[in-house]
């Protein structure tokens, strides 16, 4: 009976994980801050988590990880809470990776 039950979680898991990404319909890039090139930190990378409202903006960014740590987070942060999703009516998470290069 236990396995028959978590049979059918993980079945029914796995159907809500094959769930469509949402469309962007706007995508507005980070700017690479000063303060990196300055510390001479020419790439890195942000893998963020985006809570995208109804209506299709980004409500909340949280950083998942960064590389390195703490430099590109708020410039990620900023690009991000401008971009625009095609409206879900339900609110929905999704996950990006934004890769940051200093190509002066």
């Amino acid at each position: 009976m236990f396995l028959r039950a978590l049979l059918v979680l993980s079945l029914s898991l796995s159907a809500t994980l094959a769930v469509a990404s949402p469309k962007v319909l706007k995508k507005v890039p980070p700017e690479f801050p000063a303060e990196a090139a300055r510390k001479n930190v020419n790439a890195g990378s942000v893998r963020a988590k985006l809570t995208i409202a109804n209506d299709g903006k980004v409500a909340e960014v949280e950083i998942v990880e960064a590389e390195p740590k703490r430099v590109f987070d708020r410039a990620a942060i900023e690009a991000l809470k401008e971009w625009r999703f095609e409206p879900a009516g339900d609110k929905q998470t999704h996950e990006v990776k934004l890769v940051f290069r200093n190509e002066e």
